[in-house]
């Protein structure tokens, strides 16, 4: 299998919803790709609009304008971010450019893991785009899996209030209680990573998205750079 950390150059992007975002993503590339450019977007109004609005049309237009940007500042890659924009964003995907969503990699791996799966999110509306790519890896995989999903209270107050540390506590506590009764447990968002630090001794794995979705967009720009321009 190519090694992920091979030194590609070229640019990929990145579509955030958060600023608290960009600094380790940006690190997590030059860990895996170290020449290669990036061009990051920060957008929280998209979210706002998907979790409020709802519509499926306004949503892709403002991800398409954001997809388009980034294509025309040369990225042939695009990493989206944010697990409730992420089904809209990966069905941009074309015209030269990959568009992959954070948490599949994380999820293609989780229905490998056990037939119990606990889901946490901070945000209700990241909850069916996370079932969907679940059941998708599932039949690909052929596993038989059952899916429990919390919606962490009071977490995603805290992230906007700016107390990380109440905000990774919360995803933690509710992390031990979903770990007794599962096969696995998945962290859906790329900002509740660092909450995995705080378990120990736990059951069942906890997976998170941010370094293995950097590793996907590693291999699908190694892959482009191989193959040359269309």
């Amino acid at each position: 299998m190519t090694d992920p950390r091979i030194d590609a150059a070229g640019k990929v992007g990145f579509l955030h919803t958060a600023q608290v975002h960009e600094a380790g993503f940006e690190a997590l590339a030059r860990e895996y790709l170290p020449s290669a450019a990036t061009v990051h977007r920060v957008d929280p109004d998209a979210l706002e609009l998907a979790r409020q609005d709802g519509t499926e049309e306004s949503v892709r237009a403002v991800v398409a304008a954001h997809l388009v940007e980034l294509r025309g500042a040369g990225c042939q890659v695009v990493l989206c971010t944010c697990s409730t924009l992420g089904e809209v964003a990966e069905g941009l995907s074309g015209d030269g450019l990959e568009v992959i969503r954070i948490d599949r990699p994380m999820l293609r791996r989780a229905v490998t893991l056990g037939p119990r799966i606990g889901v946490l999110v901070a945000l209700a509306s990241t909850v069916e785009p996370t079932s969907r790519v679940l059941a998708e890896e599932a039949v690909d995989a052929e596993a038989d899996i059952t899916v429990e999903v919390s919606v962490v209270e009071g977490a995603w107050d805290a992230f906007l209030a700016g107390d990380a540390e109440l905000y990774h506590s919360r995803i933690a506590q509710a992390a031990d209680t979903l770990a007794s009764r599962s096969d696995v447990v998945v962290l859906a968002q790329a900002s509740m990573e660092p909450a995995a630090a705080l378990l120990t001794g736990l059951a069942a794995p906890v997976l998170t998205s941010p370094r293995s979705a950097v590793e996907a967009v590693a291999l699908v720009q190694i892959s482009s750079l191989l193959q040359g321009p269309p």
